[in-house]
Protein backbone atom coordinates (compact mmCIF):
# COMPACT_ATOMS: atom_id res chain seq x y z
CA UNK A 1 0.00 0.00 0.00
CA UNK A 2 2.54 2.21 0.93
CA UNK A 3 5.04 1.49 -2.24
CA UNK A 4 1.80 2.27 -4.33
CA UNK A 5 1.30 5.78 -2.58
CA UNK A 6 4.80 6.85 -2.99
CA UNK A 7 5.21 5.57 -6.74
CA UNK A 8 2.09 7.64 -7.15
CA UNK A 9 3.15 10.96 -5.37
CA UNK A 10 6.28 9.82 -8.46
CA UNK A 11 4.53 9.84 -11.27
CA UNK A 12 2.42 13.34 -9.82
CA UNK A 13 5.92 14.74 -9.05
CA UNK A 14 7.20 13.69 -12.63
CA UNK A 15 4.06 15.21 -14.13
CA UNK A 16 4.40 18.34 -12.35
CA UNK A 17 8.18 18.84 -13.50
CA UNK A 18 7.10 18.65 -17.07
CA UNK A 19 4.41 21.26 -16.58
CA UNK A 20 6.91 23.08 -15.11
CA UNK A 21 9.29 22.53 -18.32
CA UNK A 22 6.42 23.26 -20.72
CA UNK A 23 5.38 26.58 -19.06
CA UNK A 24 8.55 27.62 -19.35
CA UNK A 25 9.65 26.92 -22.86
CA UNK A 26 6.41 28.37 -23.94
CA UNK A 27 7.51 31.73 -22.05
CA UNK A 28 11.10 31.44 -24.05
CA UNK A 29 9.41 31.04 -26.55
CA UNK A 30 7.15 34.17 -26.38
CA UNK A 31 10.70 35.98 -27.07
CA UNK A 32 11.64 33.94 -29.78
CA UNK A 33 8.08 35.31 -31.50
CA UNK A 34 9.94 38.29 -31.69
CA UNK A 35 12.28 36.88 -34.45
CA UNK A 36 9.69 35.48 -35.92
CA UNK A 37 8.32 35.75 -39.84
CA UNK A 38 6.20 38.86 -39.98
CA UNK A 39 2.66 37.93 -40.08
CA UNK A 40 3.23 33.68 -40.39
CA UNK A 41 4.97 30.95 -38.43
CA UNK A 42 8.63 30.23 -39.20
CA UNK A 43 10.03 26.60 -38.61
CA UNK A 44 11.15 26.28 -35.37
CA UNK A 45 9.45 29.24 -33.97
CA UNK A 46 7.48 28.90 -30.20
CA UNK A 47 5.49 31.51 -28.83
CA UNK A 48 2.92 33.75 -30.20
CA UNK A 49 3.29 35.41 -34.04
CA UNK A 50 4.13 39.05 -33.70
CA UNK A 51 1.05 41.15 -33.54
CA UNK A 52 0.12 44.18 -35.57
CA UNK A 53 -2.96 45.20 -34.01
CA UNK A 54 -4.13 46.78 -30.51
CA UNK A 55 -6.10 43.16 -29.89
CA UNK A 56 -3.32 41.48 -31.01
CA UNK A 57 -0.93 43.06 -28.63
CA UNK A 58 -3.20 43.02 -25.63
CA UNK A 59 -3.70 39.15 -25.96
CA UNK A 60 -0.23 38.78 -25.81
CA UNK A 61 0.10 40.76 -22.46
CA UNK A 62 -2.69 38.76 -21.09
CA UNK A 63 -0.51 35.44 -22.04
CA UNK A 64 3.15 36.45 -20.90
CA UNK A 65 2.90 38.99 -18.49
CA UNK A 66 -0.35 36.97 -16.30
CA UNK A 67 -0.87 33.72 -17.14
CA UNK A 68 2.83 32.92 -17.97
CA UNK A 69 3.78 33.86 -14.58
CA UNK A 70 0.31 32.90 -12.58
CA UNK A 71 1.53 29.27 -13.88
CA UNK A 72 4.72 28.94 -13.32
CA UNK A 73 4.42 29.77 -9.74
CA UNK A 74 1.72 27.50 -9.39
CA UNK A 75 3.70 24.73 -10.78
CA UNK A 76 6.47 25.11 -8.60
CA UNK A 77 4.48 25.72 -5.62
CA UNK A 78 2.38 22.24 -6.13
CA UNK A 79 5.90 21.05 -7.23
CA UNK A 80 7.41 21.89 -3.61
CA UNK A 81 4.72 19.61 -2.00
CA UNK A 82 4.87 17.05 -3.85
CA UNK A 83 8.59 16.86 -3.04
CA UNK A 84 7.97 17.96 0.40
CA UNK A 85 5.32 15.54 0.74
CA UNK A 86 7.40 12.46 -0.47
CA UNK A 87 10.58 13.47 1.36
CA UNK A 88 8.69 13.73 4.90
CA UNK A 89 5.53 11.56 5.44
CA UNK A 90 7.66 8.16 3.45
CA UNK A 91 7.61 5.34 5.62
CA UNK A 92 11.45 5.67 6.98
CA UNK A 93 11.07 9.05 7.65
CA UNK A 94 7.76 8.85 9.51
CA UNK A 95 7.08 5.68 10.87
CA UNK A 96 3.99 6.36 12.88
CA UNK A 97 1.60 7.98 10.24
CA UNK A 98 -0.30 11.09 11.22
CA UNK A 99 -4.20 10.28 11.61
CA UNK A 100 -4.88 14.50 11.13
CA UNK A 101 -7.94 14.82 8.67
CA UNK A 102 -8.80 17.59 8.77
CA UNK A 103 -7.39 21.20 9.10
CA UNK A 104 -9.58 24.20 8.87
CA UNK A 105 -6.94 26.85 8.23
CA UNK A 106 -5.35 25.01 5.25
CA UNK A 107 -8.90 24.03 3.76
CA UNK A 108 -10.31 27.74 4.02
CA UNK A 109 -6.95 28.28 2.00
CA UNK A 110 -6.98 26.17 -1.03
CA UNK A 111 -10.43 27.60 -1.39
CA UNK A 112 -9.70 31.04 -1.27
CA UNK A 113 -6.73 31.89 -2.76
CA UNK A 114 -7.55 29.65 -6.49
CA UNK A 115 -10.82 31.91 -5.63
CA UNK A 116 -8.38 34.66 -5.79
CA UNK A 117 -6.06 33.99 -8.63
CA UNK A 118 -9.27 33.03 -10.87
CA UNK A 119 -10.45 37.04 -10.01
CA UNK A 120 -7.20 38.33 -11.07
CA UNK A 121 -7.14 36.32 -13.90
CA UNK A 122 -11.04 37.33 -15.20
CA UNK A 123 -10.76 40.86 -14.57
CA UNK A 124 -8.40 41.36 -17.36
CA UNK A 125 -9.86 38.88 -19.65
CA UNK A 126 -13.60 40.14 -19.04
CA UNK A 127 -11.96 43.90 -20.49
CA UNK A 128 -9.55 41.41 -23.45
CA UNK A 129 -13.59 40.01 -24.62
CA UNK A 130 -15.42 42.92 -24.24
CA UNK A 131 -12.91 45.40 -26.81
CA UNK A 132 -12.68 42.05 -28.77
CA UNK A 133 -16.94 41.93 -29.44
CA UNK A 134 -18.14 45.50 -29.05
CA UNK A 135 -17.08 46.54 -32.46
CA UNK A 136 -15.60 50.01 -33.13
CA UNK A 137 -16.66 52.87 -35.99
CA UNK A 138 -15.20 50.86 -38.64
CA UNK A 139 -13.62 53.04 -41.89
CA UNK A 140 -14.03 49.82 -43.54
CA UNK A 141 -16.28 47.24 -43.78
CA UNK A 142 -16.48 44.10 -45.73
CA UNK A 143 -17.83 40.05 -45.57
CA UNK A 144 -16.02 37.18 -45.61
CA UNK A 145 -17.94 34.25 -46.68
CA UNK A 146 -16.16 30.46 -45.67
CA UNK A 147 -16.39 28.00 -48.11
CA UNK A 148 -15.24 24.06 -49.32
CA UNK A 149 -12.52 25.13 -48.94
CA UNK A 150 -11.89 28.37 -50.22
CA UNK A 151 -13.06 32.14 -48.85
CA UNK A 152 -14.81 34.71 -50.80
CA UNK A 153 -13.97 37.86 -50.19
CA UNK A 154 -16.59 40.82 -50.81
CA UNK A 155 -16.68 44.87 -50.36
CA UNK A 156 -19.09 47.34 -50.38
CA UNK A 157 -20.50 49.76 -53.55
CA UNK A 158 -20.98 52.34 -50.96
CA UNK A 159 -16.94 52.06 -50.21
CA UNK A 160 -15.70 51.89 -52.94
CA UNK A 161 -16.12 48.20 -53.92
CA UNK A 162 -19.00 46.84 -55.14
CA UNK A 163 -17.17 43.48 -56.02
CA UNK A 164 -16.26 40.05 -54.72
CA UNK A 165 -13.91 37.44 -56.00
CA UNK A 166 -13.12 33.97 -54.66
CA UNK A 167 -9.36 33.33 -52.45
CA UNK A 168 -7.87 29.65 -53.29
CA UNK A 169 -5.17 28.19 -51.88
CA UNK A 170 -1.92 28.71 -54.92
CA UNK A 171 -0.79 25.60 -56.61
CA UNK A 172 2.65 24.14 -55.50
CA UNK A 173 3.69 24.22 -58.78
CA UNK A 174 2.90 28.30 -58.74
CA UNK A 175 5.10 28.89 -55.64
CA UNK A 176 7.86 31.06 -56.12
CA UNK A 177 9.79 31.49 -52.76
CA UNK A 178 12.31 34.71 -53.89
CA UNK A 179 8.32 36.49 -54.54
CA UNK A 180 7.65 35.56 -51.15
CA UNK A 181 4.97 32.84 -51.43
CA UNK A 182 4.64 30.57 -48.70
CA UNK A 183 3.39 26.63 -49.59
CA UNK A 184 0.77 26.16 -47.69
CA UNK A 185 -0.50 29.91 -46.63
CA UNK A 186 -0.47 32.22 -50.34
CA UNK A 187 -3.10 32.79 -52.35
CA UNK A 188 -4.21 32.95 -55.62
CA UNK A 189 -6.35 36.62 -54.80
CA UNK A 190 -5.48 38.31 -51.34
CA UNK A 191 -7.84 40.25 -49.33
CA UNK A 192 -6.67 43.81 -49.24
CA UNK A 193 -6.92 46.86 -46.49
CA UNK A 194 -5.36 49.87 -45.86
CA UNK A 195 -3.28 50.26 -42.64
CA UNK A 196 -4.14 52.19 -39.72
CA UNK A 197 -8.09 51.70 -40.00
CA UNK A 198 -10.24 49.92 -38.87
CA UNK A 199 -11.47 47.48 -40.56
CA UNK A 200 -14.99 45.50 -39.80
CA UNK A 201 -15.18 42.08 -40.60
CA UNK A 202 -18.50 40.36 -41.17
CA UNK A 203 -18.34 36.28 -41.35
CA UNK A 204 -20.64 33.84 -42.36
CA UNK A 205 -20.32 30.38 -44.20
CA UNK A 206 -21.72 28.79 -47.30
CA UNK A 207 -21.84 24.88 -45.98
CA UNK A 208 -20.07 24.05 -43.14
CA UNK A 209 -19.23 25.92 -39.88
CA UNK A 210 -15.53 27.42 -40.86
CA UNK A 211 -13.08 29.80 -38.44
CA UNK A 212 -11.98 32.62 -39.35
CA UNK A 213 -8.64 32.84 -38.05
CA UNK A 214 -5.56 35.52 -38.36
CA UNK A 215 -3.26 35.43 -35.65
CA UNK A 216 -1.13 38.64 -36.23
CA UNK A 217 -4.27 40.37 -35.91
CA UNK A 218 -5.88 38.68 -32.96
CA UNK A 219 -8.75 37.71 -34.80
CA UNK A 220 -10.65 34.50 -34.45
CA UNK A 221 -14.33 34.22 -35.12
CA UNK A 222 -16.53 31.16 -36.03
CA UNK A 223 -18.32 31.16 -39.41
CA UNK A 224 -21.81 29.89 -39.20
CA UNK A 225 -23.97 28.76 -41.81
CA UNK A 226 -26.83 30.88 -41.66
CA UNK A 227 -25.67 33.25 -39.16
CA UNK A 228 -23.42 36.98 -39.32
CA UNK A 229 -20.95 37.11 -36.31
CA UNK A 230 -18.38 39.88 -36.73
CA UNK A 231 -15.06 40.79 -36.11
CA UNK A 232 -12.49 43.90 -36.36
CA UNK A 233 -8.71 44.52 -36.54
CA UNK A 234 -6.76 47.71 -37.03
CA UNK A 235 -3.16 46.88 -38.68
CA UNK A 236 -0.69 48.74 -37.74
CA UNK A 237 2.15 48.13 -39.93
CA UNK A 238 1.91 47.48 -43.73
CA UNK A 239 2.75 43.95 -44.76
CA UNK A 240 1.08 40.36 -45.96
CA UNK A 241 -0.36 38.34 -43.11
CA UNK A 242 -1.79 35.07 -43.03
CA UNK A 243 -4.25 33.02 -41.03
CA UNK A 244 -6.41 29.50 -42.02
CA UNK A 245 -9.26 28.05 -40.77
CA UNK A 246 -9.51 26.45 -37.47
CA UNK A 247 -12.45 24.34 -37.53
CA UNK A 248 -12.25 20.62 -38.92
CA UNK A 249 -14.61 21.65 -41.80
CA UNK A 250 -13.92 18.60 -44.67
CA UNK A 251 -11.00 16.70 -46.02
CA UNK A 252 -9.36 19.52 -47.65
CA UNK A 253 -9.51 21.56 -44.17
CA UNK A 254 -5.67 22.65 -44.12
CA UNK A 255 -6.05 24.26 -47.35
CA UNK A 256 -8.15 27.04 -47.28
CA UNK A 257 -5.58 30.03 -45.89
CA UNK A 258 -6.42 33.51 -45.26
CA UNK A 259 -4.00 36.29 -46.60
CA UNK A 260 -4.27 39.59 -46.10
CA UNK A 261 -2.11 42.74 -47.72
CA UNK A 262 -1.75 45.69 -45.44
CA UNK A 263 -1.05 48.61 -47.62
CA UNK A 264 -1.40 52.28 -47.72
CA UNK A 265 -4.47 54.73 -48.18
CA UNK A 266 -3.01 55.40 -51.84
CA UNK A 267 -2.20 51.70 -52.64
CA UNK A 268 -5.66 50.76 -51.07
CA UNK A 269 -7.57 53.04 -53.27
CA UNK A 270 -5.33 52.37 -56.34
CA UNK A 271 -5.86 48.61 -55.83
CA UNK A 272 -9.89 48.97 -55.66
CA UNK A 273 -10.10 50.72 -58.67
CA UNK A 274 -7.59 47.51 -60.72
CA UNK A 275 -10.41 44.96 -58.20
CA UNK A 276 -13.93 46.46 -59.83
CA UNK A 277 -12.09 46.41 -63.24
CA UNK A 278 -10.65 42.72 -62.63
CA UNK A 279 -13.54 41.22 -60.76
CA UNK A 280 -16.33 42.85 -62.47
CA UNK A 281 -17.40 39.96 -65.01
CA UNK A 282 -17.51 37.48 -61.45
CA UNK A 283 -19.09 39.53 -59.38
CA UNK A 284 -22.66 39.99 -58.13
CA UNK A 285 -23.83 42.55 -55.98
CA UNK A 286 -22.37 42.86 -52.57
CA UNK A 287 -24.44 43.78 -49.69
CA UNK A 288 -23.00 44.30 -46.38
CA UNK A 289 -25.71 44.12 -42.94
CA UNK A 290 -25.60 47.03 -40.67
CA UNK A 291 -24.04 46.63 -37.25
CA UNK A 292 -27.23 46.21 -35.35
CA UNK A 293 -28.82 44.06 -37.43
CA UNK A 294 -25.58 41.53 -37.63
CA UNK A 295 -25.63 41.47 -34.25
Amino acid sequence: MIFRKLKSMRDSALLGLTGIAAGLLVSGGAGLAEGAGEGHAVPGQMGLQRGTTPIAHEMHWFHDQLLLPIITVVCLFVLGLLVWVALKFNEKAHPVPSRTTHNSLLEVAWTIIPVLILVVIAIPSFRLLTRQLVLPDADVTMKVTGKQWYWTYEYPQDQGGGFSFDSLLKPEADIKPAEGDIWLLSVDNMAVVPVGKTIRVQVTAADVIHSFVVQSFGSRIDAVPGRLNETWFKPEKEGVYYGQCSKLCGKDHAFMPIAFSVVSEQDYATWLADAKKKFASTSTPVAVAAADVAH
